[in-house]
């Protein structure tokens, strides 16, 4: 049957999204402009931010940027806000944009070494419980100067290289010979048992591993992108940010290690697989191998990606440049000592980060119109009714459960702007508006692990090319995940709740490590 027009414009609307997703959108489409010129404005913004809450929570449907940027664009055309508002967001908040392009693409270049040190993990520790361990220490040590989705998109290419070994040998396909690792039909029966435990194995490390980036991402300026966002509006560098977090994101650290080691050994929601010895056999010959084969030019590259890393760590620590800037300076070295010079070459390290850059940039639009239609002033209003360790309380709270159901960078995106605001017209004092700013960033980074919607790390892992490689669903990454969440969550809250973070941000004062910001301190950005 011949198509008609506008059935094969429907077609390609979404493209290959379910139709009653389609349908939403068409909906959400028709019903805000109704409920904006007829209804109410502040019930139309709302209805914008539940619907792009919704486009993140069915990122599996179709990436988040399309139809969220098709509800932004409508948005602005209505008048919910305007170009120059959106503008501005975009500009203040420069530095993250900055941050996911150039460093997460500075990182692209440094993959083999990284590569090589997982590897030797795996390969070289017998004691999963240790590999685990590690696994967890290593993604958290290295958010923590990375961005997490840096570091979890290097360790599922470790694990999609790891998997594509071992099924090439399952499926008794010669090493040099071109096989897809995507499909079960050529792996031998008896080789099937260990697939699977594989597959378990390889879930439990990755699972691990997103843990870590959360562990390792709240704790300073560049791990996660609203941390750069909350610590440009306090007008924190790299240090201040890491030793103002620290009462809560120390204790939160070895909480979150216990429970990786206790959930190795009590083997509790699904971890604690094995490594099948074939398994690792097959892992240890390829890296013998590569090791055998790498030469004296390879050896020189690893060498200088690791002195990058080290000049890395020390340009964030001294906050030498932005750290988007620092990035760049990774980019040019990383590639200039590698031996990296063709313009398509360093195309490669841009795919990663750009698809989320602009899907941020359509987070600042939906920001523009919560700011302009003065959404969250009356749950903002609320939550300053309550005085000192209370209003901490409510502030982590509220934002940790806004994360679990929509975006961390969203959540901690509005909520600093909205402190900000309070700040400004004199509500809270500078040295509530910090302990506020610590509240909403460990808010949004630890209860966030909850669902992969919540963590920019998680959802990255879930629309990997590995997630259906290793059986690895929305559902099981929540139920994974639910144990960490339960920690991570109680143990933040209590360190807020016991007063901890107020007495130990009172020592840091009166030690001089940091100093007391007046109202009128601020990052440049407040001052736009």
């Amino acid at each position: 049957m011949q198509q008609t027009y506008s059935g094969a414009l429907y077609s390609n609307f979404l493209g290959s999204s379910p139709n009653w997703y389609k349908l939403a959108i068409i909906a959400f489409l028709i019903i805000n402009p109704i409920l904006f010129f007829f209804v109410s404005p502040y019930v139309a913004g709302w209805a914008l931010v539940l619907e792009f809450i919704f486009t993140l929570a069915m990122a599996l449907k179709c990436y988040p940027l399309q139809p969220g940027g098709l509800l932004a664009i409508e948005a602005v055309a209505i008048g919910m806000t305007t170009p120059y508002q959106v503008l501005h967001e975009v500009t203040i908040n420069l530095e993250v944009i900055l941050l996911l392009i150039f460093m997460v693409a500075g990182i692209y270049f440094m993959k083999n070494l990284l590569l090589f040190l997982f590897t030797k993990i795996v390969t070289k520790v017998k004691s999963k419980t240790v590999v685990s361990l590690l696994f967890c220490f290593s993604s958290a040590f290295l958010s923590a100067f990375l961005d997490a989705l840096t570091v979890i998109a290097v360790i599922i290419s470790v694990a999609v290289g790891f998997y594509s070994v071992y099924h090439k040998v399952a499926s008794g396909a010669d090493r040099g010979a071109d096989h897809d690792h995507t499909t079960d039909h050529e792996v031998a029966e008896y080789s099937r048992e260990d697939l699977q435990a594989f597959r378990n194995y390889l879930r439990n490390l990755m699972m691990h591993a997103g843990v870590g980036t959360a562990l390792g991402g709240v704790c300073t300026i560049v791990g996660e992108p609203q941390n750069l966002i909350i610590g440009q509006q306090a007008g924190w560098d790299f240090i201040e940010f890491a030793i103002r977090m620290s009462p809560v994101t120390a204790p939160v650290l070895v909480a979150g290690l216990i429970t990786c080691v206790l959930l190795e050994k009590l083997k509790w929601f699904s971890y604690g697989a094995e490594l099948p010895n074939s398994v690792r056999q097959v892992l240890n010959e390829f890296d013998e191998q590569q090791t055998n084969e790498r030469t004296k030019k390879d050896n020189a590259k690893l060498i200088a990606q690791g002195i990058v890393g080290i000049w890395l760590i020390i340009g964030l620590a001294l906050h030498l440049a932005s750290v988007g800037l620092i990035g760049l300076t990774v980019i040019i070295l990383a590639t200039s000592f590698t031996g990296v010079t063709e313009e398509h070459q360093i195309g490669h390290a841009f795919e990663e980060a750009l698809p989320f850059t602009a899907l941020l940039a359509v987070f600042f639009a939906v920001v523009a119109v919560i700011i302009d239609q003065q959404l969250f002033t009356p749950v903002i209003t609320w939550v300053l009714t309550f005085e000192g360790n209370m209003q901490l309380v409510m502030f982590y709270l509220a934002n940790g459960f806004l994360s679990m159901v929509s975006d961390n960078v969203f959540v901690g995106t509005v909520y600093i702007t909205e402190v900000q605001k309070a700040l400004a017209a004199g509500q809270i004092t500078r040295d509530q508006f910090d302990l506020l700013a610590v509240a909403i960033n460990t808010g949004t980074n630890l209860p966030s692990v909850a669902t992969p919607n919540g963590q920019a790390a998680f959802l990255f892992l879930l629309t990997s090319a590995l997630a259906p490689l290793i059986r690895l669903s929305y559902g099981r990454m929540v139920y994974m995940a639910f144990p960490y969440t339960i920690v991570l969550t109680i143990v933040g809250l209590l360190t807020i709740y016991s007063g901890l973070l107020e007495s130990k941000t009172q020592e840091f004062y009166d030690m001089g490590i940091i100093s007391h910001h007046t109202a009128d301190s601020t990052a440049p950005a407040n001052h736009h």
